[in-house]
């Protein structure tokens, strides 16, 4: 039997008066049973959160850093542990798990290095005009106001970190709602961070003050009256377009972040033509089409090739694809694990299948099993079809003939997403070009759409969101300049 997991209020534990359990993508075990706070309790995290906003803010950013080292240095050392747990509520293969308990080591790690630097202050001399003399102006950042992280599945730690370690960084209070399936990994994040706040206290009497963080996995149609809440003033949401862009309409004067879908092309052009290029490039796209079982907004989903490399390519392609090893995501082989549900995988079967009425040419795949769809790849999709023109979050690749560089670049601006792109190339040129050109928030050169370093900026333009997440610039999303100016001083 699996124990109910407490959710966290006001930084410390509690429990409400039901619960849920959560299941395994892959066989439907339970995995464990999570404690549901009651409305009054979401209130009481909520009051708290906005009564500790000016103490939060003065806190000392050694106390936030040593809260954050402490939180980086217990995920690396419980890596495996927590991995397993990401495996079993995710699906996720435990290579990728590994993975992603990695990046949340290197996001806390950032955001502890950023306490201790954030906020230092900018001077600027005024008395560059005669009626300046005498003054000087300082800018300092200061909290919005709390915030309501809401996190998805797909990243169930990581995207969790992002929303969390920002806000204890610049001291901003933050209630965080995980995603209903995936609540256990954000939990662990709470164990770790009251530990740190224990360790702290025992060592030298200090802790973050009361209400700086609360954790509570409430269900999605909960999430409005969060939302709606005047004391939560900002939004860090993350999941799709559709409920990004309504939570924005819905509250016009609050200061939304919203990191949304995208439909990740990766451009072939046709000085990639080396074997080795080809290979490297297959490689790249079989793995990114189909790591999460494609559940990433930056998985590739389209592959668009110019005409001189797209005959070597394709069979390389497939071939690769054909490669990815898929089964019990527990099983350390396993490339490609089931996708969260299974009515996630009849979705995805029902726009391959539209897509194939339509025209397309079915290179390989196109079988689904419960929640697992097989890796696919196809050629000639109409550019009309849900397949081609939304985003797929399944391991399903679309390939696409141009050419030169101007159809690429045209052909990935077609999209109303503009998150990342991949441009395989060798020139220099070509890539500040596409810098240029690209309508997305991300170019990556000579590799794949799926890079993200967690530190970088990230984020994207149209229907993939706006604002931008990665640690020191949702550190300044949560946060405004305030300016003071000092008069009667002689420069």
């Amino acid at each position: 039997m699996t124990h109910t997991h407490a959710f966290w209020l006001a930084g410390r534990q509690a429990t409400g008066d039901t619960a849920v359990e959560v299941t395994s993508p892959w066989d439907g075990h339970v995995v464990g049973t999570v404690s549901v706070p009651s409305d009054a309790q979401v209130d009481e995290a909520v009051a708290a959160a906005h009564a500790v906003r000016d103490e939060f803010a003065a806190t000392p950013a050694h106390i936030r850093a040593a809260v954050l080292d402490h939180v980086s240095r217990r995920l690396r050392e419980r890596t495996e542990e927590i991995a397993r747990l990401i495996s079993a509520e995710n699906g996720k293969p435990l290579k990728w798990a590994r993975g992603e308990v990695g990046r949340a080591v290197s996001v806390f790690r950032f955001a502890a290095e950023e306490a201790r630097r954030f906020n230092g202050g900018e001077a600027q001399r005024l008395d560059t005009d005669p009626a300046g003399q005498g003054r000087l102006a300082i800018t300092r950042r200061f909290p919005k106001g709390a915030v309501l992280g809401i996190a998805p599945f797909n990243f169930p730690l990581n995207l969790c970190a992002h929303k969390i370690a920002p806000a204890i960084a610049a001291g901003v209070p933050i209630i965080l709602k995980p995603a209903p399936a995936t609540p256990l990994s954000a939990l662990m994040i709470g164990e770790l961070l009251a530990e740190a706040e224990a360790e702290g206290e025992s060592q030298a009497g200090t802790k973050l003050p009361s209400g700086a963080w609360s954790i509570l996995p409430v269900a999605n149609d909960r999430m409005p009256a969060l939302v709606q809440d005047d004391r939560l003033p900002v939004i860090s949401f993350t999941g799709s377009e559709k409920v990004g862009f309504s939570i924005m309409d819905s509250v016009p004067r609050k200061h939304c972040t919203l990191e949304l879908g995208g439909n990740g092309a990766a451009v072939v052009l046709a000085d990639y033509a080396s074997d080795e290029d080809l290979d490297w490039a297959a490689s790249r796209i079989a793995t990114f089409s189909n790591y999460q079982g494609g559940q990433s907004c930056i998985s590739v989903q389209l592959v668009i090739a110019d005409a001189s490399v797209y005959d070597r390519l394709v069979p390389r392609i497939i071939a690769a694809v054909e490669a990815q090893v898929t089964g019990d995501p527990s099983d350390e082989a396993t490339d490609v694990g089931p996708l969260v549900s299974e009515d996630a995988a009849e979705r995805v079967e029902a726009w391959v299948d539209e897509a194939v009425e339509a025209g397309a040419r079915l290179l390989t795949g196109g079988k689904r099993d419960g929640a697992s769809y097989a890796p696919t790849v196809l050629a000639d999709v109409p550019t009309d079809v849900t397949l081609y023109c939304e985003e797929v979050f399944g391991p399903v690749l679309t390939l696409r003939k141009v050419d030169g560089e101007a159809a690429a670049f045209t052909a990935v601006n077609e999209s109303k997403y503009g998150l990342q792109a991949g441009v395989f190339t060798h020139d220099l040129r070509t890539a500040f070009r596409a810098h240029r050109a690209l309508e997305v928030g991300g170019v990556i050169i000579g590799d794949v759409p799926s890079y993200r370093a967690d530190q970088m900026p990230y984020g994207g333009v149209k229907q993939s969101g706006v604002g931008r997440e990665g640690v020191k610039f949702a550190m300044e999303d949560y946060t405004y300049e305030r300016v003071m100016v000092l008069t009667g001083l002689n420069l």
